[in-house]
């Protein structure tokens, strides 16, 4: 068969309609490939272009299924609930935690969401998206299709790891634009104080939120190619994604357990709540710091293996 039957193969069946979770059904759009650059050495302009139509058609359809749209929009709605609840029970007192301070400043809500959404909520979310990168596609019977196109086993699992990196970084972002919209509502807004005591004007506290978007979305990606590793091991998506989200509470649990106090450098959650050295003067970049380099260990180690896996198992759906 030619290169362009091929291509023209893959379109037809990436096209056809998907069922999700929800009973509903989806179109697929995956780009097509032009003519023999398939068949080209090297890093062709063709193959750039091929992998980014890719990666765009990945994410347009992660931000399509309903599925997912609902997730993000209990990740929108929880802050506002949490801004509510103080709201409501405040007694003037602002006290000194992240949460104690929001009736005093609304801006702090944005910090509180965090604390209050990093243990659960946005993993949850994260391993449901990653958790059904590769499984998914293995139980919809269109993985093979995939395959067929010159991208190759190594370039696709790059293009879902691409995919859930965006996930996450939209996922944070929509969470500390929620938050900071809430606190502007319900509460005043001025010069924020950080745990450490010092008193900061909120355009620094707003160059700060950011810096808690970026380094809890890199949290949520080193958990996304955990979930992807787990996913290139099975074909059911709901495996993967209770297999993630049971290492992220067994993880917890363990930190929780004095005893075992020695193995938390190396448990993936231990670091999720360092991003409070935002909070402080001068910010904590140090424990930051070591916080990045764990995530960036994780996304190693366990993309590794989901390479090693991913390129070597038979594709059988």
């Amino acid at each position: 068969m030619s290169v362009r039957e091929n291509t023209a193969a893959v379109s037809e069946a990436r096209t056809e309609e998907e069922a999700t979770p929800s009973g509903r059904a989806e179109a697929r759009t995956v780009p097509r490939e032009e003519g023999p650059s398939a068949h080209a050495a090297g890093p062709a302009p063709g193959h750039v272009r091929h992998l980014t139509r890719l990666l765009a058609s990945e994410i347009g359809l992660t931000f399509r299924r309903p599925r997912n749209l609902a997730m993000l929009g209990v990740l929108a709605v929880v802050p506002v609930l949490v801004g509510v609840a103080v709201r409501v029970a405040s007694d003037g007192d602002a006290g000194g935690s992240i949460i104690g301070q929001i009736a005093g400043n609304g801006l702090m809500l944005t910090f509180a969401a965090f604390v209050v959404m990093m243990p659960i909520v946005l993993p949850l979310t994260v391993a449901v998206v990653a958790g059904d990168a590769i499984a998914g596609e293995a139980a919809q019977g269109t993985l093979r299709y995939l395959l067929v196109a010159p991208a190759g086993r190594t370039r696709l699992l790059l293009v879902k790891y691409a995919n859930v990196v965006v996930f996450c970084l939209a996922a944070c972002a929509l969470v500390a634009l929620s938050a900071l919209v809430t606190g502007l509502v319900l509460f005043p807004v001025g010069p924020v104080t950080l745990l450490s005591g010092t008193t900061i004007p909120a355009a620094d506290a707003l160059l700060r939120v950011g810096v808690v978007v970026l380094y809890a979305a890199a949290g949520m990606a080193a958990l996304g190619a955990v979930a992807l590793a787990v996913s290139t091991l099975t074909e059911a998506p709901i495996g993967a994604v209770a297999a993630s989200v049971v290492l992220v509470v067994v993880s917890q649990v363990l930190s929780a357990i004095p005893q075992v106090a020695a193995v938390r450098p190396v448990l993936l959650t231990s670091w999720w709540g360092a991003f409070d050295g935002a909070l402080r003067a001068p910010v904590a970049f140090d424990q930051m710091g070591q916080g990045l380099l764990a995530f960036a260990a994780y996304v190693l180690v366990f993309g590794s293996l989901a390479w090693s896996r991913f390129t070597s198992k038979d594709i059988t759906a």
